[in-house]
């Protein structure tokens, strides 16, 4: 496998993961809410932020792979 094929393997795994980390971060800020962390819940929040930060970049990254005509 090439590196061109290797990075849109990697990139669509690192999107997806991402997304389910995302989810778990939000569903436990939330948690963490109802027991009375908010504090907790806002670092988990920015770090829910900050992963969708990172997708965005890793979207991006995908889209100009496939778009690049370059072999």
């Amino acid at each position: 496998m090439d590196t061109r094929q290797k990075l849109k393997t990697l990139l669509d795994h690192w999107i997806e993961h991402n997304a389910s980390h995302g989810e778990e971060f939000e569903k436990w800020a939330q948690r963490a809410d109802e027991a009375g962390l908010a504090e907790i819940a806002r670092e988990i929040r920015a770090a829910a932020d900050r992963l969708r930060e990172a997708t965005d970049c890793l979207d991006r990254a995908s889209a100009r792979l496939r778009s690049d005509p370059t072999p």
